[in-house]
């Protein structure tokens, strides 16, 4: 780090900015998944270059993820080496974190060019940017989301009247959807403390399975793998989220883009959507061993691979996609401005699918919508 006085101010207002970009309820924030804050400052090259490949127009491109299943095309295309087949000569270099805010706070700061991240966070960094941070620029996944109960304790909807039910963090994808599922069935419960009809109790994924045995929780509106991990301990699922959506289809991961990357390496921007787009097609297309490979990975990041009938219950509700159902965007945003946590916000723009749809065409495949949220 440089010590000059104007270097260590520009850093100091990239961390103010970042910081503002990730402040909670003001917005949405927080990842879709919500393992907690802690970034995994694994920034290493997933694999070298093909020798004599050619570069690209940036030396390296940076790329951040989760260790998470609903990240299936990150883990897969990164541990396959897709992404790097298609970058050429351009070094891909990945950073794994935890949750949202880390990964809007390294977009913004600069520390990540390009990052698959949840709805929420990426509504979040966009508006509190005023539209200048990042663009989202594909999908990736979409469904993963269960509520499971303790079905001692719970055997209808009615019965979580009174019920504590926990959500990955104050105001993420999961605490957003469950708050407004509350809404519609005529639950009040305070958005900012949790309390009311129903007590929502926020806190990380990694502790919930653990609550959940030691009757702390009677249930959770969670990702996977955290839901089958529940369902392994005697859970039942009572609601699945894709149920509650048009065609059972609804954004749970994005691609975004920092908006300086975008403007500078259009072209390393395009050869990581090429590779977004290779990986998915592998996966579709082969789900026994994309299941495996996507084990693998996160045996290589956590040290730990998910047991057998937590991964054979997780992966068939998590769709793998390219079109990053841009309608289902605003819904969400809708649903937190219904549930008290969003001011109701202006979307247009956080979108550029210039570069996915030009991936597509060059593939025979039809263009997927920015439902009007575009950039212009």
């Amino acid at each position: 780090m440089s010590t000059t006085s104007s270097t260590s101010t520009t850093a100091a207002a990239r961390r103010r900015f970042a910081v503002a970009a990730a402040l909670p309820l003001t917005a949405l924030l927080l990842a879709s998944c919500g393992y907690g804050s802690k970034v995994d400052k694994s920034g290493d090259a997933s694999a070298a270059p093909a020798a004599g490949a050619k570069k690209l127009s940036a030396d390296q491109v940076r790329i951040g993820y989760f260790p998470n299943l609903t990240h299936a095309t990150a883990l897969v295309g990164v541990q396959r080496g897709i992404f790097q087949k298609d970058l050429g000569g351009t070094q891909l270099k990945k950073t794994t974190f935890n949750a949202g805010p880390s990964e809007v706070e390294a977009i913004n700061a600069g520390s990540i060019d390009i990052g698959f991240i949840g709805p929420s966070p990426a509504i979040n960094a966009y508006t509190q940017s005023g539209g200048k941070s990042l663009r989202i620029i594909g999908g990736s996944a979409s469904g993963g989301v269960k509520l499971v109960v303790n079905p001692k304790k719970i055997t209808s909807q009615a019965g979580l009247k009174g019920r504590k039910i926990a959500t990955p963090q104050l105001g993420n994808t999961q605490d957003v959807a469950f708050l407004n599922w509350l809404r519609t069935k005529h639950l009040k419960v305070d958005a900012q403390s949790g309390k009311g009809a129903v007590s929502v109790v926020r806190e990380d994924n990694s502790v919930t399975v653990d609550a959940f045995k030691t009757g702390q929780i009677d249930g959770a509106w969670v990702p996977e793998p955290t839901a089958s991990q529940l369902l392994a301990e005697g859970g039942k699922t009572l609601i699945d989220e894709s149920d509650l959506w048009p065609d059972k289809k609804f954004v749970i991961t994005n691609i975004v883009v920092s908006q300086t990357f975008l403007k500078a390496h259009p072209d390393v921007v395009e050869a990581v959507l090429k590779g977004s787009v290779d990986t998915n097609k592998w996966i579709n297309a082969n789900p026994d061993a994309a299941k495996a490979s996507a084990n693998d990975a996160l045996k290589s990041l956590s040290g730990k691979a998910l047991k057998p009938e937590v991964l054979d219950s997780a992966w068939p509700s998590i769709r793998i996609t390219d079109d990053p159902l841009a309608a289902t965007l605003q819904a969400e945003a809708d649903h937190a401005v219904g549930a008290g946590l969003l001011k109701k916000p202006d979307l247009k723009g956080i979108y550029d699918l210039g570069p996915l749809n030009k991936v597509l065409a060059a593939e025979g495949r039809p263009a997927v919508s920015d439902a009007g949220l575009g950039v212009k």
